[in-house]
């Protein structure tokens, strides 16, 4: 394992990239989904289960973290790795699109923003030096500048306000975190949807420098179309010996069409969010488990998927465990949702590497166009 934090390009097809990153506890491949772990635990699953999907790296949430259990207390019991039973790289967010949700209960400053808890109404505050400590404390392997995310659709003045806040703030994070080797810290690309504020944001990230660069303020209701017209020309504003975050994307589609045009990492909910409402992502569209017509089907969700679900239960029980509200619903379908996305992960890696991307997406998309299998 290396001892510092590195990137790698391996090959690219297009804009689309592949590489490695490096760090003390373990390589990333790229491009790469991370599983959310909000509150130290991917729901519905064991960390050894996470990682049999073939994820290299989890996402830990600063905010809830920060309110439950407490960093400082993460800290004492010897950090976020050992805490949740997961060895290898954590990344931890910085809480600030947590605070934007919390319009109603929060008050924004140049300083920074305080809160009042989501949980039991206490009073809080986030800047970019404290969310470094709490960064710290969790021992996240990649830590998140602190940054300021407004809802969409926004006025260009309101969104080149944030954006220049974050951009300070930014600045105040990357003094805050200070030298640590084997830890790496991300820069935050905002602007909304307007080019000229997105090139101003990278240009000032890039001034300050930073081990990696995030697309932020996207997947926050602009829609699909507008968020794929702005990762058309955003990713080349960031350096490309950098990695290049998405961050909170998202839908299968979202992701492959993050890929084509040039980004290394994504994160999102959707798997396991989903997993637990019943929905399973497969190779030909989304599968509703609870639907009336699986009741009496014994094929497995995925005929080509080699999960746990797909090898060894079959969609009538699938629905009938959700029906019935059984916990196993929701871990049958998150662990098969997860080793889907990591699969959809390595097959964009090896197109890439053979040089065959377009292809690979042409088959992705004609497969799923022609939706679920047919009711018996």
């Amino acid at each position: 394992m290396s001892e510092k934090f590195e990137f790698e390009l391996k090959a690219t097809d297009g804009a689309a990239r592949t590489g490695v990153i490096s760090t003390p506890r373990g390589e990333i491949r790229t491009p790469a989904f991370m599983p959310v772990g909000t509150a130290a635990t991917v729901k519905a699953m064991m960390p050894e289960s996470v990682r049999e999907t073939g994820a290299d790296i989890l996402l830990g949430n600063t905010y809830h973290l920060m309110l439950r259990p407490g960093a400082e207390r993460v800290d004492r019991l010897g950090g976020l790795h050992r805490f949740m039973n997961w060895e290898r790289p954590i990344l931890t967010d910085s809480g600030g699109f947590q605070v934007m949700s919390l319009a109603g209960l929060r008050k924004l400053t140049e300083k920074g923003v305080t809160f009042k808890s989501h949980i039991d109404g206490s009073k809080h505050e986030l800047t970019p030096e404290r969310s470094m400590e709490i960064q710290r404390l969790l021992g996240s392997d990649i830590v998140m500048c602190f940054d300021e995310c407004p809802a969409l659709p926004a006025t260009d003045e309101a969104v080149a306000e944030s954006m220049r806040l974050s951009m300070r703030w930014a600045a105040r994070s990357k003094e805050a975190f200070g030298d640590r080797p084997g830890h790496a810290l991300f820069g935050i690309m905002q602007g909304g949807v307007t080019p000229d504020l997105r090139e101003e944001s990278a240009a000032a990230l890039r001034e300050i420098g930073f081990d990696g660069y995030a697309i932020g303020g996207l997947a926050v209701g602009e829609g699909q179309e507008a968020m794929f017209g702005v990762l058309d020309y955003a990713p080349g504003f960031l350096p490309e010996d950098k990695p290049r975050y998405l961050m909170g994307v998202g839908k299968p589609d979202d992701i492959v069409g993050a890929v084509k045009r040039g980004v290394d990492m994504m994160d999102c909910v959707l798997p396991s969010r989903s997993g637990r409402t019943g929905q399973a992502f497969t190779r030909r569209g989304v599968v509703n488990i609870k639907n009336a017509r699986h009741a009496d089907d014994p094929r497995p969700l995925d005929e080509n998927c080699g999960c746990p679900a797909c090898r060894s239960y079959s969609r009538a029980y699938l629905h009938h465990v959700f029906r019935a509200q059984e916990m196993i619903s929701g871990m049958l379908l998150t662990w098969h949702n997860l080793h889907y996305y990591q699969d959809l992960m390595a097959g964009m890696r090896g197109a890439i590497v053979a040089g065959r991307f377009a292809d690979w997406e042409a088959e992705f998309q004609a497969k799923r166009a022609q939706g679920d299998i047919d009711p018996l």
